[in-house]
């Protein structure tokens, strides 16, 4: 019996998604999440074979559950589910060892052999992710990818120079530069086109 986690805020797709998958033979679906941290938290302590992640939800998003497990060398193995292609998305999937990347509107058999390759240790991943992921490369660097992270949650220069241990003009330097490699005029608009493209 594959064991599985669906983490996804939801609830009714959640549901639903619950519902169809418990009605094949193989599939035993054994704790549902609204959100990144407790679906965290339930993959800890249920230790399931597969964890099928939103990527946009609250608290944590489907990337940051996968980079953390990703880091603590967990055995689950994961399956993004997303409604679209972003450039940075699909990257940071790869990254961290995300074994799927599927589109929301695949029919539910196609999701439930999905999960018997990857638990089989293949890799699925729906065509149109792909060709619409190879678009674009995420020009930012980590340091850079960083700032813009603390910026976009209100910080000042100041706060981010602290925060990240590095001084005020340096800092400055660092946002000039983002805001070079982006092509906007300013921290607001880097950080809306960085959040487009998934590249932070």
């Amino acid at each position: 019996m594959i064991s599985v986690v669906i983490a996804e805020d939801q609830r009714l797709l959640r549901e639903a998604m619950s519902s169809l998958l418990s009605l094949e033979d193989d599939i035993e679906v054994i704790g549902e999440s609204g959100d990144g941290e407790e679906a965290l938290d339930l993959i800890r302590r249920l230790k399931p074979d597969i964890c099928l992640l939103d990527i946009e939800m609250p608290k944590k998003s489907g990337l940051d559950v996968a980079e953390q497990l990703h880091q603590e060398n967990s055995e689950c193995q994961i399956i993004i589910l997303t409604t679209f292609a972003r450039p940075g998305y699909f990257e940071r999937g790869i990254k961290a060892n995300v074994r799927g990347y599927l589109l929301k509107d695949e029919p539910v058999e196609k999701l439930a052999e999905a999960i018997r390759r990857v638990k089989g240790g293949s890799r699925e991943v729906s065509p149109e992710l792909v060709f619409g992921s190879r678009s674009e490369e995420n020009p930012l660097t980590d340091r850079e990818k960083d700032i813009l992270k603390l910026a976009a949650q209100g910080l000042s220069a100041g706060d981010i120079a602290s925060s990240l241990f590095l001084s005020y003009g340096t800092v400055r330097n660092y946002i000039s530069e983002i805001l070079n490699k982006l092509e906007v005029k300013s921290r607001i608009e880097a950080v809306r086109k960085a959040e487009d493209k998934g590249w932070i």
